[in-house]
Formats: structure tokens, C-alpha cells, sequence
């Protein structure tokens, strides 16, 4: 019990959690603030639609950590966690169709408006269940693990790695958008699941829901970061980073390798569905886009922006990009692709360690110049 507790604690007492989560705690109560507070007229006040903004960017910011345990710490590079982020959208739109109701536009008491538009007569199996939110909860855990846990099987017990790993990862996702897209699945074709009414009661459409989603959306990042801190600083991380190092050299010290990947990947995606879930609520659709292999590809370049192997990196590139995605598309919708793609050969060429790196070497030269200047005064 004492090793577990000790086990626990360590990420507490890194500096960098601390600082981070000193962070974003004081974000969620200064905006938090800022909404209730300050007069709607006043320069400091933040809009509940800016709230909303900063909720969704923190569920990616969540996304962003995810990829970042499994590509920086385990280095296999996923093109498909925008899968797993969809999946576990998607059983929290079923859980908020169903609570729709009979206030739907054909007043169906049980079955979602595109089904009686489709002229579906029951409801499917798979969407049993989803009136409960304890149950769609669970799947939102549940749904992108499994589909983890079975990818992750046969393709690590099959010693897959490398480009050819990421390029399964990106055909899965891309599969999946492509079955999503048909009406025949069940999940809302192309136009998805919409007109959301409500969640555990309370009306989506309030400024407090909004608020609440957002301070949700904080607690899950920081729970988030500090799981994923907690494995990185175990001797699961450790052995994580072997694997990704050298993994021939780990496999011949007797570690299963395979395990430790299937373990740390199957985490990996139910964060990302944490996220997805999240997500949801808070934009009012969920659509087979959110598969989109573009969408997974923006996601790895959110963490080589921050920095991958850091975690607090991917979240300051998740933040950073999608802030700059909101202004570019506001400005110039169509500049955007370009500018991403910009943005990546940038990053590549100039910050091969991102922006967690290069504040790494600008503290090593500050550190560096302060151990030189004593050493010089007393030489003279």
C-alpha cells in the first residue's frame, strides 16, 4: 500500500506537473471569473461562447496528450487516434440523441429524427442502452478500447512498426469513416448526430451548462496529464522508452514488448475518447469528419509543435494550432490548409523538438551563463 501511495504521488512532486496543472487551474478559475463576474460590456469579460471555444480546445488538448504518451514516450507514430476520438464522440451522441426524446422534429419518443425520416421501424440493438448515462459513459471508455485492444493485438503480436504501422493506423480510420458515412450503419450517415437537448438534465443550451462542460473539460486534461505522467514516470514508462530506443535489445532482455505496447496504446485510446466525449456536447454534432485521416494527421502535428515526449508540449501545440486555426478560418477560410502545411515544414526544419525544446535549450543557455559568471569573477 505504501509503494502504491509513493507510486501515485511521484508526478506530484515533478515540477513540471506542478507548474502545469498551477496553470491550468489558474486559466479554468480566472476565465470561470471573468464570465460570471464581469459585466457582459466590460473589456475583461469573457463571452460564453468563448468559453465554449476554450472547452473544445481543451478536449484536443486531451486528444493531443494521448498521442503524445504513444508516439513520444513509445514512439509509435498513430495516424488513427482521430478514430478513437470519433468513437467515443459518437457514444456520447447516441447518449444525447436518446435523451432528445419526443421533442425531436417527428416526435418520435424513442427513436432519433434521421431513423424515422430513413423509415426505421425499431431501434438497433447497439443503440440499447444509451439512455443511460452511466452505460454511454462506459462506452465511451469502452468503444475506442476495445477497438485498441483488438488493432493492438495483431498488430504488435505481429511485430508491425514503423511506417507501416502508422500507415494500418490511418487505413483503419479512414475505413471507419467511410462505413460511418452510410446510412445503413445507423449512426446519422453523413450528417451525424445533432440537435442535442440536454445532458444529465440540464439544457445544453445555457451559459452555466457551457461553463460546466468547460471546467470538465479542465479536470479531464489534468486528470489526463496526470495518468499519463504517472505511467511515464513508472517503470512501465521506463520500460516504454526502451522499447521505443531499442526495442530488439528489450525484447532480448526478456521484457514482453508487446504487451507493454498493447497496454499503453489501449490508455492512449481511451483518453482520446474521453476527449471525443467531451468535445461533443460542446460543438452540437458529431459527424464521420471527426474520421478523418486529415484530422489525425493534424492531431501528430499539434504534439510535433509543442513536443513530443514532454506532454505538457502537446498540449501548448494543440492550443496554439487550433487558436490559429480559429483566426485564419475567420479571416481567410481558405488560406488555412496552406498555412498548416507551412506551419509543418517550419516545425520540421526549424523545431525538430518543437517549442517544449527550444524553452529547454533557452533554459540550459540561461543556467549555463549563470554558472559561467561566477566562476569568471573569481578567476579574476
Amino acid at each position: 500500500m505504501l509503494a502504491s501511495r509513493s507510486w501515485l504521488s511521484r508526478p506530484f512532486r515533478e515540477r513540471s506537473t506542478q507548474i502545469f496543472l498551477g496553470v491550468l487551474l489558474a486559466a479554468l478559475a480566472a476565465v470561470t471569473l471573468l464570465n460570471l463576474i464581469v459585466p457582459a460590456g466590460h473589456p475583461l469579460h469573457v463571452s460564453t461562447y468563448t468559453v465554449t471555444l476554450l472547452g473544445k480546445y481543451l478536449s484536443f488538448a486531451l486528444l493531443a496528450v494521448a498521442l503524445d504518451l504513444v508516439w513520444g514516450y513509445l514512439g509509435i507514430l498513430s495516424l488513427g487516434h482521430g478514430a478513437f476520438f470519433a468513437l467515443g464522440g459518437y457514444a456520447m451522441g447516441m447518449y444525447l440523441m436518446r435523451q432528445i426524446g419526443d421533442r425531436g422534429v417527428y416526435g418520435d419518443p424513442v427513436l432519433p429524427d434521421f431513423m424515422v425520416f430513413l423509415d426505421w421501424d425499431s431501434l438497433p440493438w447497439y443503440w440499447h442502452g444509451f439512455d443511460m448515462a452511466w452505460f454511454a459513459f462506459l462506452m465511451v471508455l469502452l468503444a475506442p478500447g476495445l477497438l485498441a485492444l483488438v488493432f493492438g493485438f495483431l498488430a504488435f503480436r505481429s511485430r508491425v512498426t514503423g511506417v507501416y504501422l502508422s500507415i494500418i493506423t490511418q487505413a483503419l480510420t479512414f475505413a471507419l469513416m467511410l462505413a460511418f458515412f452510410r446510412n445503413e450503419m445507423g449512426f446519422g450517415g453523413n450528417n451525424g448526430l445533432t440537435d442535442f437537448k440536454e445532458l444529465l438534465g440540464f439544457d445544453l443550451r445555457s451559459d452555466a451548462t457551457r461553463l460546466g462542460l468547460f471546467l470538465a473539460s479542465g479536470l479531464a486534461l489534468a486528470l489526463g496529464y496526470v495518468l499519463c505522467r504517472a505511467i511515464v514516470a513508472s517503470k512501465l514508462g521506463r520500460v516504454s522508452v526502451a522499447c521505443r530506443d531499442a526495442e530488439a535489445r528489450t525484447r532480448f532482455l526478456g521484457y514482453r514488448v508487446e504487451r507493454v505496447q498493447l497496454f499503453v496504446f489501449v490508455v492512449s485510446a481511451m483518453l482520446a475518447g474521453v476527449a471525443g466525449a467531451l468535445y461533443v456536447p460542446q460543438v452540437g454534432i458529431i459527424n464521420p469528419g471527426e474520421f478523418s485521416p486529415i484530422f489525425s494527421i493534424e492531431v501528430v502535428l499539434w504534439v510535433a509543435l509543442g513536443g513530443r515526449g514532454t506532454l505538457y508540449g502537446a498540449v501548448i501545440g494543440a492550443l496554439v494550432v487550433n487558436y490559429a486555426k480559429t483566426v485564419f478560418t475567420g479571416v481567410m477560410p481558405e488560406a488555412w490548409l496552406f498555412a498548416l502545411g507551412g506551419l509543418f515544414v517550419v516545425v520540421t526544419v526549424l523545431l525538430p523538438k518543437g517549442v517544449a525544446g527550444l524553452l529547454a535549450s533557452l533554459r540550459r543557455r540561461r543556467d549555463d551563463g549563470a554558472s559561467e559568471t561566477p566562476a569568471q569573477g573569481a578567476s579574476s
